[in-house]
């Protein structure tokens, strides 16, 4: 039987009526890249009911966390909603995911496009200090309805860019961009309109969308990945995986879950 970790909740924060985000212990024997995802769950009626969740922390942080969408009766997210400190939670030992450096070719501009909480799996890749390294800049960007919902990365960012070890790396590389697709707010439309009309770029001071300097991370709702990944291929990106790096990568383990 896979490993698996009981761990015990630490926080929990709810950002709005439909997120939260929690943190937890974490076993010294797990070993994960940033941008991968672990199994996590309760045990309900006797037995681990376990869904895939990528890791907000990064690997070189001594707890876990995580970014949830509530589901009002969803077999898992309805008892994970009402998780306190104290409560005890089953993490998975094998992480795995697509979402990680070594799938990708070399470039210069890293671009993690996100949905809702698809951010979850970039939160690791801005504290990872490999990233910097790699690439001139680094792009998070992401999307939601309300602006409500940007919250939780906003405060990640806003935390990252005042960090001690990270600060220096992260206010000369790191380029933060959330749009609202619902509401009046400075950024405005779907991620994908963005870059098909080039504003995206141009309201960061980037060159438009193009294979040769730009890696791309995708993560979000079906329909997003699917609009972007057409629009990636039309413009000759190729998809990366463990044994052949490519243009970009997708993170197809939360599709139509």
């Amino acid at each position: 039987m896979a490993t698996m970790y009981t761990e015990t909740v630490k926080t929990v924060r709810h950002w709005t009526d439909r997120l939260f985000s929690f943190t937890t212990t974490r076993n010294p024997g797990l070993r994960f890249i940033n941008g991968q995802f672990v199994m996590i769950g309760l045990p309900i009626n006797g037995r681990p009911l376990l869904r895939a969740y990528s890791l907000c922390s990064a690997n070189h942080e001594d707890q876990l966390e995580f970014f949830s969408i509530k589901v009002p009766n969803g077999p898992l997210t309805q008892h994970l909603q009402k998780l306190s400190p104290g409560d005890e939670i089953i993490i998975g030992g094998k992480p795995t995911g697509t979402l990680i450096q070594d799938n990708l070719s070399p470039g210069k501009y890293l671009l993690m496009l996100s949905t809702g909480t698809g951010l979850a799996p970039f939160v690791s890749i801005i504290k990872d200090p490999d990233a910097y390294e790699r690439y001139e800049k680094i792009i998070l960007v992401h999307g939601c309805r309300h602006v409500a919902e940007l919250a939780y990365g906003e405060k990640v960012v806003s935390e990252l860019l005042q960090d001690e070890i990270f600060s220096e790396m992260a206010q000369e590389k790191l380029l933060y961009y959330p749009t609202v697709t619902r509401e009046p707010f400075r950024n405005s439309g779907r991620i994908s309109a963005l870059l098909e009309a080039g504003k995206l770029e141009a309201d960061l001071g980037l060159p438009a969308l193009n294979r040769e300097d730009y890696r791309v991370m995708l993560c979000g709702s079906p329909q997003m990945l699917a609009d972007l990944q057409t629009m990636l291929e039309a413009r000759g990106f190729e998809e990366g995986n463990h044994s052949e790096p490519g243009q970009y990568v997708i993170e197809k383990a939360f599709v139509d879950k």
